[in-house]
């Protein structure tokens, strides 16, 4: 079905029949089949009936790692599944069951704008959408449910061994109706119980079925889909120990796992789940050492030192799911037995004590504590490491923000959450600049209102929030936020007024305030005084200590000449930048250093220093995972090899072979750039003087090449992996693109605009003119959903990533007369 013209295939089933594990499978075939862009989304996480928003914002989530535009949730979506150059993606939505009306809704609506998108979906129940497929998952045959059981017998230290094992075994298949969570559960038991016993429980014998009545073959309906599973992790609960349920309950607090498939292979990145033993033993142990004389079945307690014990015999008994990396060992538990965790531990309140509420705080507390010792402490050796504990403890951390907005008392807790992410830089590797900043104005709106306001917080803060609207390219947001900013830090209306006068005057601003000012002054308007702005927000970070934000200041600083001061003073900075961090140890900054370096050099008249620069600091960046700092990496390569063709052809020296060759390069890395800046939602546009820079080494590219060779170069690159890091390849030199001939590229562009029906090349020229959709759907009365699907069938028949790619496939005659924006509508 998914090589067919399938749109929606549901696999449907009861809990634990295998739906999830399925659909990886036939994906894993799938993608070896055909290599198309594929997302996985978990909806386990969200709260029962959340609606299409949240259902949206949480695809968003999965489908792009890092997001750094000021575009909405909806704009995010529609971008990443129309500007593939394939014909085809699939969208996985992962446990729908829960969220069922709002993701029918949402999964209609993708389905009718995104012609080439197909949706596999699991649930308990159908999705109920007109044209959907429905496959019922139905239980392991007879032999599957057998080698299923001996193999986990096996993992639990307990093999089968004789035709009598292996027939109860065969038995207790039978009669736990082949049901792959049932039988997983159940050859667990062989750690505590004899295989003889298991067979009596679950065959009735002397009434020992009791926690056996389940639910038959692939049934549909939540009351019955509920008992079911329900009942099967009760089997397995009660043959815990009270110290084992215990810790169960408890591990409830902390976000949802899943279960990795181990034939997928991946590195540490792909096992970026569950919780370490310290925040368990933090968050639920009940403090000191146990004592002889403590605890009980009727009272248990879970002491510092045998926590660690109690968790492995969750995990022997497949309550608790381990996830190994090459340094440390994290604990997460499946959906389905968190929320039963969740209810057992809702169960054991009192009237004087709410166990979930104190464990919530607990929660809090920790992740706080965490992030603000990360914050501290990341600018150093250590950099790494708390980089990947926040990638790791992501959405643990997302769930403490969460749990501090609901009580005022708590709203700081999860203010200074915030503060110590956006110091940490997080949305620059993880989640997105979106997602940071709502919850950030969340809590910010939600700490003024508690007694005494944490004004120091706030403007620390906003300050931090600023940078990232910058960022964006939300300068409005950015500039108003400016403003809320100062008002806190300046009372008197006098002397705000003409704050901005002030810019060779110390006025006594704070230090985030300078900052946030530099970078509007850079980003927004140009200017280079901002370099005396950042230069003084960095000496007054360094009179507090603040050896990580003081460096951050500088860096900007630097790249701030680097694109509008003159140029020994570029290289004067980012000289002494990379002086002062490289005895930090922080290999972050560290590599950052040695890119402005690479610009500096190519602004002083040494590009060819600057290529060799800027490849090791590729690396570096490659080796962190920084895909911002590896995006900038490519763009600055593109421009320092446009100046080395200036410089060539200027000395009057110039060989036309090699001038091809740099001029391919550019433009090839050029169609790889707006590639990345689509996976990573970067719109270069709108970050101030750099646009003028891009665009200068792509006129130089073009010049050399001509119109037709550029665009077939500007193609090749487009056509480049993002998921393989072809871009990067390319700039590091590990990977050559074949050379186009003049004539076949000329052709080629010329034939992609002619497979153009008429109404596409008017909607292609209008898009290339700079018109948005709804502006073209005004004018040509039809409705904006129409244009979006139109949209990407010229993107997929121009084989590019992008609508700004576009002009470069327009005919030159086409352009004239088209009106240059969407304003002209009126």
């Amino acid at each position: 079905m998914l090589l067919g013209p399938t749109r929606l295939i549901t696999l449907v089933g009861s809990g634990g029949i295998g739906k999830t594990t399925l659909a990886g499978e036939v994906l894993r075939r799938f993608q070896a089949a055909r290599r198309v862009p594929i997302y996985w989304v978990r909806l386990a996480r969200l709260a029962k009936g959340a609606d299409r928003h949240a259902i949206e914002e949480e695809i968003a989530h999965s489908m792009i790692d890092i997001d750094f535009s000021r575009r909405s949730t909806r704009e995010v979506l529609a971008d990443m599944l129309t500007s593939q150059q394939e014909a085809h993606s699939v969208l996985v939505l992962d446990n729908c069951e829960h969220v069922i009306i709002g993701a029918g809704e949402l999964i209609a609506e993708l389905l009718d704008a995104v012609p080439g998108l197909t949706i596999l979906a699991t649930s308990r129940e159908a999705i109920g959408w007109v044209d959907e497929h429905r496959i019922f998952v139905p239980p392991l045959t007879g032999p599957e449910a057998l080698a299923l059981f001996r193999m986990r017998a096996e993992l639990a230290g307990h093999p089968l061994v004789g035709s009598d094992q292996i027939a109860a075994a065969e038995q207790i298949c039978r009669h736990l109706h082949n049901n792959p969570l049932y039988i997983r559960l159940a050859s667990a038991r062989l750690v505590r119980q004899h295989l003889e016993i298991i067979l009596r429980e679950v065959s009735g014998a002397a009434d020992d079925d009791r926690w056996m009545r389940w639910t038959r073959g692939a049934r549909v309906g939540a009351d019955e889909r509920h008992r079911g599973v329900s009942d099967v992790i009760t089997w397995s609960y009660e043959l815990c120990s009270a110290e084992e349920r215990l810790l169960f309950e408890r591990l409830s607090v902390f976000a949802a796992g899943y279960d990795p498939n181990p034939e997928e292979g991946g590195d540490d990145a792909s096992n970026d789940v569950g919780a370490e033993l310290e925040a368990i033993v933090t968050i639920c142990s009940d403090g000191r050492a146990a004592g002889p004389e403590d605890g009980s079945d009727e009272n248990p307690r879970l002491s510092t030192d045998n926590i660690g014990s109690v968790l492995w015999r969750l995990v022997d008994q497949s309550l608790v799911t381990a996830h190994f990396t090459s340094t440390t060992v994290r604990y997460s538990m499946l959906e389905s037995l968190r929320l039963f965790a969740a209810q057992r531990l809702r169960e054991r309140f009192t009237a004087e004590v709410d166990e979930s509420a104190r464990l919530r705080a607990r929660h809090r507390q920790y992740y706080r504590d965490k992030i603000v010792y990360a914050a501290t402490h990341w600018f150093g050796p250590s950099e790494n490491g708390l980089m990947d504990w926040v990638r790791a403890a992501w959405d643990n951390i997302l769930i403490a923000i969460e749990s501090s907005l609901v009580a005022p008392k708590d709203a700081v807790l999860g203010l200074e959450i915030c503060a110590g992410l956006l110091s940490l830089r997080s949305p620059f590797f993880k989640g997105s600049f979106r997602e940071i900043r709502l919850r950030t104005e969340r809590a910010l709106a939600a700490a003024r209102s508690t007694v005494p306001r944490p004004l120091e917080l706030e403007v620390v803060t906003s300050g931090q929030l600023v940078w990232i609207m910058f960022c964006q390219g939300r300068t409005d947001d950015a500039e108003e936020w400016l403003e809320k900013c100062v008002a806190l830090a300046i009372t008197d209306p006098a002397r705000r007024q003409h704050w901005r006068d002030t810019i060779d005057t110390d006025i006594g601003l704070p230090p985030p305030i300078e900052f946030a000012w530099g970078i509007e002054l850079m980003l927004a308007h140009s200017d280079a005084r901002s370099v005396t702005v950042l230069t003084r927000a960095g000496r007054k970070y360094q009179q507090l200590g603040d050896d990580a934000m003081a460096s951050r200041c500088e860096l900007y600083a630097a790249i701030s000449a680097c694109l509008l001061g003159p140029a020994p003073l570029a290289m004067e900075l980012a000289t002494a930048y990379a002086a002062r961090v490289e005895a930090s140890n922080a290999s972050w900054v560290i590599a950052w250093a040695r890119l402005i370096l690479a610009l500096a050099s190519t602004k002083n008249g040494r590009p060819a220093d600057a290529l060799e620069i800027g490849r090791a600091a590729l690396a570096d960046q490659l080796a962190s995972r920084d895909q911002w700092g590896s995006l900038w990496a490519v763009i600055f390569r593109s421009w320092s090899l446009a100046q080395i063709i200036i410089d060539t052809i200027t000395v009057r020296a110039a060989d036309e072979a090699r001038l091809v060759a740099l001029a391919t390069e550019t433009a090839q890395l050029a169609g790889g750039i707006d590639g990345l800046r689509t996976k990573l939602a970067l719109g270069i546009t709108t970050v101030g003087p750099f646009v003028d820079e891009h665009e200068h080494a792509m006129a130089v590219a073009r010049h050399v090449l001509g119109p037709d060779r550029f665009a077939a170069a500007y193609a090749q690159g487009t056509r480049l992996s993002e998921v393989a890091g072809q871009v990067q390849q390319l700039a590091m030199g590990t990977l050559t693109l074949d050379p186009l001939e003049p004539d076949h590229d000329s052709s080629s562009v010329t034939t992609s605009w002619s497979s153009l029906s008429k109404s596409e090349r008017e909607v292609a020229t209008l898009a290339a003119a700079g018109w948005t959709n709804p502006a073209i759907a005004a004018r040509r009365g039809n409705s904006t959903r129409t244009i979006d699907a139109q949209l990407s069938a010229i993107l997929q028949k121009l084989s590019i990533a992008s609508r700004h790619e576009i002009i470069n496939f327009v005919p030159a005659d086409h352009m004239t007369g088209a009106p240059t924006t969407s304003d002209e509508i009126s």
